[in-house]
């Protein structure tokens, strides 16, 4: 009998959704034995699975790897073909089988076992060929799958897939692992750019001119850089103010260009420093509804400015 195509998606999400709650109520014993064997290794920390089990195990080690932890995946058919030989002693091996019973993973776990090599394991069944044979055996607990065959790995990956995001995190938060570091591995992607600080973007050549110099000086400054301001500094070089073109537009007169420039100037503007992450640095623009913001030391010297069009133009939001 035919099903509903969008009932039957809706039952299966469900199904994983429940299996995921089961799972954050019954997180496996020695999950923290798991976290502390890992963290206290001076080797890597290699994944191997076979099938959607090794697909999995893929994204667990990319995850780790973006996370600090040094990572990679071995896939268990070219281990037992050459591949053994990345393993060092100091490594650890995280294994995956839901069933426990994959023979792929006989030989990498026999090498594991003649070199003192550590293995953690990720299955459901505890009385399992896998499981016996690991150091710290972590059990799912017992759910079905969505298949109605019962077959098609689907709940049970979804439920693995999530205690190793789990395993990742819990290791990211007892490293203390920072944006900055999360940054140093993303440098090109998304990511590393929504996560860029101020310093990387701001320019550090940029409009800055004497409060007591005449508004046709401020004008030809502005004109040169092109930013559609210029800051303003007094007589100890910290920023007092700055002039955009609303300024020049309200405070028009018949002798503007004679103006000193601190007379047209608006003071205390606001100012960030090199270390404020960019994304933060456009919200203020947006909040405030500025196009630029200068960037000042710790003795309110301006050091830079940077851009709104720059940042959308960088696809940094």
């Amino acid at each position: 009998m035919k099903s509903n195509p969008f009932q039957e998606a809706k039952r299966v999400i469900k199904e994983e959704s429940q299996a995921l709650d089961t799972l954050a109520n019954n997180i496996p014993e020695l999950f923290d034995d798991a976290i502390m064997l890992i963290i206290g290794s001076h080797g890597r920390l290699v994944v191997s699975g076979i099938g959607k089990s090794g697909h999995i195990g893929r994204k667990i080690s990319s995850t780790m790897a973006s996370l600090g932890q040094r990572s990679f995946f071995m896939h268990p058919s070219e281990a037992q073909h050459g591949d053994l030989g990345m393993l060092q002693d100091d490594d650890i091996l995280l294994l995956i089988s839901y069933s426990g019973e994959s023979i792929e993973l006989i030989p990498v776990i026999e090498y594991s076992k003649r070199h003192g090599i550590k293995i953690i394991s990720i299955t459901k069944n505890e009385e399992s060929t896998l499981a016996k044979n690991s150091d710290i055996p972590l059990i799912l607990p017992d759910i079905k799958e969505a298949c109605p065959l019962g077959m098609a790995p689907t709940v049970s990956s979804t439920v693995t897939l999530a205690l190793g995001d789990a395993m990742a995190i819990a290791i990211l938060c007892e490293k203390g692992f920072t944006k900055d570091q999360f940054k140093q591995f993303h440098p090109g992607g998304a990511l590393g750019k929504k996560l860029s600080l101020v310093s990387d973007e701001m320019h550090k050549d940029f409009p800055i001119i004497d409060e007591n110099k005449k508004m046709k000086e401020a004008l030809a400054v502005m004109t040169k850089f092109g930013f559609g301001c210029v800051g303003i500094i007094n007589q100890h070089g910290e920023l007092s103010g700055i002039i955009t073109d609303g300024d020049i537009r309200r405070k028009m007169a018949n002798n503007f260009l004679d103006i000193n420039a601190k007379n047209v100037m608006t003071v205390n503007p606001i100012t960030i420093n090199q270390q404020m992450p960019t994304s933060e640095a456009m919200h203020i623009m947006e909040e405030k509804n500025i196009s630029n913001l200068f960037i000042v030391d710790n003795f309110r010297k301006p050091i830079g400015i940077i851009n709104m069009l720059d940042i959308i133009k960088n696809k940094i939001i």
